[in-house]
Parts: structure tokens; C-alpha cells; sequence
């Protein structure tokens, strides 16, 4: 049993798990005998790892924590395991277990042999496994055989940390279960609230500052940051943090903008209630949900990542005829590109009325994804929509459009027969956007070759 004094350091060090570190600790007390496996269980960010390995350190026993994230494979792990016995065995002995036992180990069966050779002697040992529900390439009978290893040796405690357990994961029945339950809204607001972000920039240590100011600053932002975490609880982390980090993450995405108007001296510190009703936008919204999953870019940025190729002059009207012909139907190209095209059609038996309205809906064709074209439809269209004859050869512009596919501004569409040739598929790799700054640079106006 811990004695009060380190209960009430662990109480200050782990917010709100007083049940569990008691549980934890009254298990594993060095004078008493501990089950031969214990199971700690809750979702992600609960404080299951850091309350373990505090109370293991706190009760002074010889341990080893194996973190499944870090195993590659299940070798991996029991290799891993064997090593980290290893190294907490040698600390406390004077003959080194190295050169009793080597570090490989093939299966499961190996490692309670090795297991055995290494605590030989030793009076109570604990070994936890972190996250390995989480165990890549983990084989069905992983988990039960190691749970039975305090079974076979007689010192040895297995505490096993999962997220979710099944029920009878282990094939094992009276095995102890701990479950950390998910923070509520005042043990969130307690933990977040311990490290507050400050108003102002961050003060060198160089800087000249009273230390009245500096406590007087500290106090501002212990103060602003507890009222303001509640505020981001009740609009956006109830429903959309689902653990302690995500909640500080999304108060530390909004802590700037909201705290902006008092680095420009508009609002005092103490001004919270005028701030709420200001940024009433800023926690209404889900702007700062939505960039975790797609990026803000702004606006600038945006417009100089539209050119990022410097293209020939002949080559830019070759990326423009390869978008036409990927936006523009083959039917159409007689009207768009033929200079003598008769436009009027011959109406049958003569009647002058309209015909029936489409029934379908018709969709711009830019929103329909590029389409496929053969090479020789493409050449056709540069042809047609050069101001004057090209005075280079044929094969100045193969080696042009090498150099589109090599760029992937244009991509193959299909498989069979050279690229080059000229019943090739080809599919434009640009957007709108991106072609209407390159027709520009060239005087070309894409616009009025395109279908509507």
C-alpha cells in the first residue's frame, strides 16, 4: 500500500484517476501477492500509460514497459520484451544477464523460457504491455498465452493496457479489469486549464520586465484561458473532441484569434464576456474542425501555386489544345475549329417550329472530368488554333509533348502501343484555373473555343 503522502503527489500529477491509482496500487503492493495478469482499459488519452508506469516508479519494483506502436511485427515485440527484461534485470544485479541469455526469440513458447532464465531469483517483477490490441501482424493466440505467463512464473505480473477489450479476449476467467472512463466537462477543463497559453508573445529571458508584471501576466492568462476553455467545451469540444488532446487541440487553434483584440490594446484581459460576444463566429462555426481534414490555404498562396511550370511558347498552346480536346466533344470540333463550316442546318419538311425541350438536365463539361482524346485530335486542334504556321518540324513538337507527359501535365489513358503514336489516349492533368493563366500569358482566349 502507498503510503498517503505519494497518493496525494500522485492525485496532483494524474487529474481526477484517485479510483484508479488506489485500485492499481493496492494490485501490485510489493508485501502482497498481485494477480498473475491485470487488464487496463479505456479509450484513447485517458491516462492509462502515465498512471501505470507513475505507480510502478512510485512503488520502487523492477519493471518493463513494452509499447506495441513501436513493433514492427510480433518477433519484433517478444525480441523487444526480452531486451527490456534484460536491461531492468541488470540494473539491480551485479552478474550480467546478457551473457546468460541472447536477445532472439522466434515465438511465444521461447519467450516464458527466456522469461524464466531472466527472473530466476527475483522476488516481484511487473511487465506491461501498451496498446497491444494494437499489435501489427499480432497472431489470435498472442494474447491468451501471454496472459498465462504469471502462471508459469511464479513473480511475474502481466498488465496488459488495451482501448477496447472483447469479452473473454484472453480465454481467462477472474481476471482483474480496470476501466478509465472518458474525462466529463469539469476534469477536461481541470487538465487543460493546468498549462495556460499566454496572452501575449512569450518574454525572452533576456527582456527587461518586473517580476510584479510577469506574476500580474500569469495570473491574466490563468484566468482568461480556464473561462475560455469552457466556452470552447460547451460550443465545439462536447460534441466534437472526442479525448482530452483533441479538446487542447482545438482550444489552442482558437486561443490567437481570440485573444488578438487585446494584443492590439481594443479590449483589457479581464474583458471576457465583450470577447465572447465579438468572436460569437469563431465558436459558432467549424473552421477550426474542417482544417484538420482539408487545409486552409489562403488566398495569395493559393493564386501563385496556380502557374508553377514555365512553359515555351509552342508547348503552352499544346497544353491548350490538350485541354479543349479533354472538355470539348469530338463532334463539336468542326464548329470550332473548321474556318469554313456551315453553321445552318437543313430543317425536315420544311417546318419552322421548335423542337421538344430536353428532358435532361444539361452539366458544364468542366464538371464532368477531363476526357479522353487520341494524339492526332490534339495535333489537329494545335494546328487549328496556332495565329500562324508552326516553321519547326514534326518532331520539335513529339519532343514537346514528352515533355508535357514527363511534367504530368498531360497523363497516358491507355496501356497499349507507343506513346507517341498517333492513336494514343491521352487525358489533360490541369484544371481550369491553371489553364486560363497559361492561355493568358499567351494571348489565347480559351474561353470561346469551349462547349457551354
Amino acid at each position: 500500500m502507498l503510503p498517503e503522502d505519494q497518493l496525494i503527489f500522485l492525485n496532483d500529477r494524474i487529474h481526477s484517476r484517485t479510483n484508479q491509482i488506489r485500485q492499481i496500487a493496492n494490485l501490485l503492493d510489493p508485501e502482497v501477492p498481485s494477480p498473475p495478469v491485470l487488464v487496463l482499459h479505456g479509450l484513447e488519452a485517458t491516462g492509462k500509460s502515465l498512471t501505470s508506469e507513475a505507480i510502478l516508479a512510485s512503488l520502487q519494483l523492477l519493471y518493463a514497459i513494452v509499447d506495441s506502436r513501436e513493433c514492427i511485427t510480433a518477433r519484433h515485440l517478444l525480441e523487444r520484451t526480452v531486451v527490456d527484461c534484460k536491461n531492468a534485470v541488470d540494473k539491480t544485479q551485479i552478474v550480467d544477464t546478457h551473457q546468460i541469455v541472447d536477445g532472439r526469440c522466434e515465438n511465444v513458447s521461447v519467450l516464458a523460457v527466456k522469461l524464466q532464465q531472466i527472473l530466476a531469483g527475483q522476488k516481484k517483477f511487473v511487465l506491461v504491455f501498451d496498446g497491444i490490441d494494437q499489435q501489427r501482424e499480432a497472431p489470435h493466440t498472442l494474447l491468451p498465452a501471454i496472459a498465462r505467463f504469471g502462471e508459469i512464473i511464479s513473480c511475474l505480473t502481466i498488465v496488459l493496457v488495451v482501448t477496447a477489450p472483447r469479452p473473454r479476449f484472453l480465454h481467462l476467467a477472474g481476471v482483474p479489469h480496470i476501466h478509465f472512463t472518458p474525462y466529463d466537462r469539469s476534469e477536461s477543463l481541470d487538465i487543460v486549464s493546468q498549462s495556460p497559453l499566454s496572452i501575449f508573445k512569450v518574454m525572452l529571458p533576456g527582456d527587461d520586465v518586473s517580476e510584479q508584471l510577469v506574476l500580474e501576466r500569469q495570473e491574466d492568462d490563468a484566468w482568461l484561458w480556464s473561462r475560455f476553455c469552457g466556452a470552447v467545451w460547451d460550443s465545439l469540444g462536447k460534441g466534437a473532441a472526442r479525448d482530452i488532446v483533441s479538446f487542447r487541440r482545438i482550444c489552442e487553434m482558437l486561443w490567437i484569434p481570440f485573444v488578438q483584440p487585446i494584443r492590439e490594446r481594443s479590449y483589457g484581459t479581464r474583458e471576457f464576456s465583450k470577447l465572447l460576444v465579438r468572436h460569437r463566429s469563431l465558436l459558432q462555426g467549424e473552421k477550426a474542425l474542417v482544417e484538420w481534414v482539408v487545409p486552409i490555404i489562403p488566398e495569395d498562396t493559393r493564386k501563385k501555386m496556380l502557374v508553377l511550370h514555365e512553359l515555351p511558347y509552342y508547348t503552352s498552346f499544346l497544353l491548350a489544345a490538350a485541354y479543349l480536346a479533354s472538355y470539348n466533344p469530338s463532334r463539336q470540333d468542326q464548329i470550332f475549329f473548321m474556318k469554313a463550316h456551315e453553321k445552318k442546318r437543313r430543317k425536315r419538311a420544311g417546318g419552322t417550329g421548335k423542337g421538344r425541350p430536353s428532358r435532361h438536365r444539361k452539366i458544364q463539361r468542366r464538371l464532368l472530368g477531363p476526357q479522353a482524346f487520341v494524339l492526332e485530335r490534339m495535333l489537329a486542334i494545335f494546328h487549328a488554333i496556332l495565329p500562324f504556321p508552326i516553321p519547326g518540324g514534326v518532331g520539335d513538337i513529339m519532343i514537346q509533348i514528352a515533355t508535357l507527359a514527363s511534367s504530368r501535365l498531360i497523363v497516358r489513358a491507355s496501356v497499349s502501343g507507343d506513346i507517341l503514336d498517333a492513336g494514343t489516349k491521352w487525358r489533360v492533368n490541369v484544371g481550369w484555373e491553371y489553364i486560363k493563366t497559361v492561355a493568358r500569358t499567351i494571348r489565347f482566349d480559351v474561353e470561346n473555343f469551349l462547349v457551354e
